[in-house]
């Protein structure tokens, strides 16, 4: 998932833009059983040297902001402080973080706590914490027995009744069986709520990312952010795998959809704006923000995904780097590690720049997690893993027993007690700000109840409207009268939610047709706006009965990580019959010229998740209008076709003019593109 680092500058003066933001509750408690802390009072300095009341590292007992995070401009303006000063314990220790209203993230009383909590576990508790757990490979009298520390569903993974209640019942039952432990410490449910709580049927789907980085309107995205932690805490996920900062630099890259555009200034503000709407509350947040891939997965050779990420330090830092920085300074509770190498060794793995560069140079004082079986696959082994700076294991296919008797062995020969102690201090300190430690915390049947509501899908409607960007409006075609005599829909996604929706939806890599319950396909809005009017066919040939303007609605079908390269992997049935270029497929070409033979007006929406090559319909299109991937709230869409709402939206992409150009990018010497970067019309 990454291209290669191509020369690119950062923009003179761009200053991180950090708002006020997290900090949950929790105050201090004597612990489990009675238990103190280790003798020296202070987690800053990392793990010691184990036993049962492990004492503390070297590293200075109460952290001092550093001189970071300047004040940014703008909406997002507000003040950052760089973390704590770091001490020589493994993993550099927690430090103090991002700050929130003034306050630093995590909070004194919080790391206290955990050390506390540490202090008083077993061998095996600590690292039961460590175990991210697959639900199909686990049940609630397992989670109670080995006290694992997560739960997470892979993609397409889902209770028997997938609705919202579904969803809540089974999470809630693990939740319980967590409290039934020796000290009590619930587990937390990771899902891949990507655009919105989308493995979950009937849950709004919001506009993936890079529509999100069209908008340009971090306010917003902060909304949209909020919304979907509403309804994620609604169906009991409270550690969504979001938000995506990659840098995005070669559209070949299947997941480029997944990150806000192609330059730090957007995936850095962006990533800030949503990691505020997750977690920035004024006592414990509502879920955890999981930024990620670290490091450089927008950055790989050829836009392959899990591939290697070239360049030296210096340039992997200024692309790549500064927008986890900005988000640590927001107070980002935990951090994805990217499948992708750098200079040939896995980030899994990679002690310095997860142990280095992420938790000692940064200060990041929450918890970096594997990817999916990440600490199992491309080479990388546990041991690895652990000591490159990984704090929990997603595993899969494993139970919680077999997670133990694995770990277990490698202490403290391989991997020393201080860096188990380390892992589940900081996992525990992230759980403490979320408000977990203090009590049974069931999920908010008020909150279940408003998954998929007409407020939220509101919030996603203004969302893709915002995202829509203009590239082309010959002779003022756009907005259309809503006293048109009659248009002619066409196209693979004029009446298509799952297509509207992209990968991420219910499954891993999406799907054509009826995905999910609710929402609102182009053909729907556009029979709201002119009831009668609209005359659909696949192929674009329902061009009588009165009808002056044809819509077009084209671009990709479904697709995920793996499958969505350019070109896909070959090997296996799974990604069968995918495109090998960005070019239309014929069928969309055909739609265009079908409707510009009948003599209409034509208006091109296309549906995808980057830059596509057009130029075999640009001059046959009077219009064209890049819907990106809208999720489930069509009249967005139709909004800004009519002019209800003025388009602003802007490229996060250099537009391409023909795949030999990929990758190109704002700043590179030779830039000559059929749209450059920021480019969008109005009217």
């Amino acid at each position: 998932m990454r291209y290669p680092l191509s020369n690119f500058s950062v923009a003179a003066g761009f200053a991180l833009l950090v708002a006020t933001g997290s900090c949950g509750g929790g105050t201090q408690s004597s612990g489990a059983g009675g238990a103190t802390a280790g003798t020296s009072g202070s987690p800053a300095g990392g793990g010691g040297t184990g036993g049962s009341n492990p004492t503390l590292g070297t590293g200075g007992s109460n952290p001092t902001p550093g001189t970071g995070g300047t004040t940014g401009t703008g909406a997002m303006a507000g003040t950052g402080v760089a973390g704590g000063t770091t001490g020589t314990g493994v993993a550099g220790g927690l430090g103090t973080g991002g700050t929130g209203a003034g306050r630093s993230f995590p909070t004194q009383a919080c790391l206290d706590r955990a050390s506390t909590l540490v202090a008083a576990m077993t061998g095996d508790e600590k690292i039961a914490q460590l175990h991210q757990v697959e639900r199909a490979n686990t049940t609630p009298a397992d989670i109670t027995m080995y006290a694992v520390g997560s739960i997470y569903s892979q993609g397409g993974s889902a209770p028997t009744t997938n609705t919202p209640a579904g969803w809540a019942e089974m999470i809630d039952g693990f939740r319980r069986a967590s409290f039934s432990t020796r000290l009590r410490i619930p587990v937390i449910y990771g899902l891949d709520v990507v655009h919105g709580a989308g493995p979950v049927k009937g849950a709004t789907v919001f506009p993936h990312n890079v529509g999100l980085g069209a908008t340009r309107d971090p306010a917003l995205v902060e909304e949209v952010a909020r919304t979907v932690a509403e309804e994620s805490a609604g169906v009991g996920a409270d550690f969504p795998f979001a938000p995506v900062v990659a840098v995005a630099r070669d559209e070949r890259w299947g997941r480029t959809y997944e990150a806000f555009g192609e330059t730090v200034e957007l995936a850095s503000t962006m990533g800030v704006a949503y990691t505020n709407g997750f977690q920035k509350r004024s006592g414990a947040f509502t879920v955890l923000g999981n930024a990620k891939h670290y490091l450089g997965d927008g950055g790989t050779a050829n836009g392959v995904n899990n591939a290697n990420t070239a360049g030296d330090e210096a340039a992997l830092r200024a692309l790549h780097l500064t927008p986890y920085d900005a988000v640590v300074k927001a107070g980002v509770g935990s951090i994805m590690a990217s499948y992708s190498s750098w200079q040939g060794t896995r980030l899994h793995a990679n002690a310095t720049m997860v142990s280095g560069v992420l938790k000692t140079d940064l200060h990041f004082a929450g918890f970096v997690g594997s990817d999916y079986n990440g600490c199992y696959q491309n080479g990388v082994t546990p041991a690895g893993c652990l000591n490159g700076g990984v704090d929990m294991f997603m595993t899969f296919g494993k139970t919680a027993a077999q997670f133990l008797a694995e770990i277990r062995p490698l202490v403290p020969g391989t991997v020393p007690q201080s860096r188990i102690d380390d892992a589940a201090r900081r996992i525990l300190v992230v759980k403490c700000e979320m408000g977990l430690l203090d009590g049974m915390k069931l999920v908010d049947r008020a909150l279940t109840a408003q998954v998929g509501s007409a407020a939220h899908r509101a919030v996603a409607r203004r969302a893709v409207a915002a995202s829509m960007v203009v590239l082309k409006n010959e002779g003022g075609v756009l907005p259309l009268a809503k006293t048109v005599p009659g248009i002619a829909l066409g196209g693979k996604t004029g009446d298509n939610i799952g297509n509207q929706c992209g990968g991420w939806t219910v499954t891993w890599q999406g799907m054509t047709g009826a995905v999910t319950t609710g929402g609102t396909t182009v053909r729907q809005a556009l029979e709201a706006v002119v009831p009668g009017k609209v005359a659909y066919a696949l192929d674009g040939s329902a061009t009588g009965n009165g009808a002056t303007v044809g819509v077009a609605v084209i671009g990709e079908t479904p697709y995920s990580e793996g499958c969505g390269d350019i070109p896909t992997p070959s090997g296996g049935t799974l990604c069968m019959g995918r495109p090998t270029t960005l070019s239309l497929d014929a069928a969309d070409v055909q739609v265009v010229t079908r409707m510009k033979q009948a003599g209409l007006k034509v208006v091109v929406v296309l549906v995808a998740g980057r830059p596509m090559i057009i130029d075999q319909i640009l001059a046959m299109a009077d219009a064209v209008v890049v819907a990106w991937l809208p999720g489930t709230e069509g009249a967005g869409i139709t909004d800004v076709l009519f002019g209800d709402v003025h388009p602003t939206g802007k490229l996060p992409h250099t537009w391409p003019r023909n795949m030999a150009q990929i990758p190109i990018n704002q700043g590179d010497a030779s830039y000559d593109p059929q749209f450059a970067y920021g480019f969008g019309l109005t009217y």
